[in-house]
């Protein structure tokens, strides 16, 4: 389910007017899975999918630990994009929990990370 919840997340998104700008971008530090322009802002988003909810749900799924190496994988994107690096940029989250029947929900979460 891990690529066609991207693309369901990619869909929603542009639908919503962000651009694609990179798509499972890969360093040695970890990937992202959509790079999205926002206006002027650089949206970071990390798509995760969950087709039970025994261990929680898709959101859920995005720790402390995993927030840490989105950040560094963000940072180092940057490093390697220099015309994005003066824009402001966010983490969103795009949870889809199938629950094993379709349709799926998705739910996006916008500054995911602000606490």
């Amino acid at each position: 389910m891990g690529r066609a919840a991207e693309a369901m997340a990619r869909t929603h998104l542009e639908r919503h007017g962000l651009r694609l700008l990179a798509q499972n971008w890969l360093c040695r530090r970890g990937e992202l899975d959509l790079v999205m322009l926002d206006g002027d802002t650089v949206v970071f988003v990390e798509v995760r999918s969950r087709r039970h909810q025994a261990w929680g749900g898709a959101a859920e799924s995005v720790d402390a630990r995993k927030r840490q190496r989105l950040v560094a994988t963000a940072e180092h994107f940057l490093q390697q994009e220099p015309r994005w690096a003066r824009h402001p940029c966010r983490f969103d989250v795009v949870a889809v929990d199938s629950g094993g029947n379709p349709p799926a929900q998705l739910n996006w979460i916008p500054n995911a990370f602000d606490t």
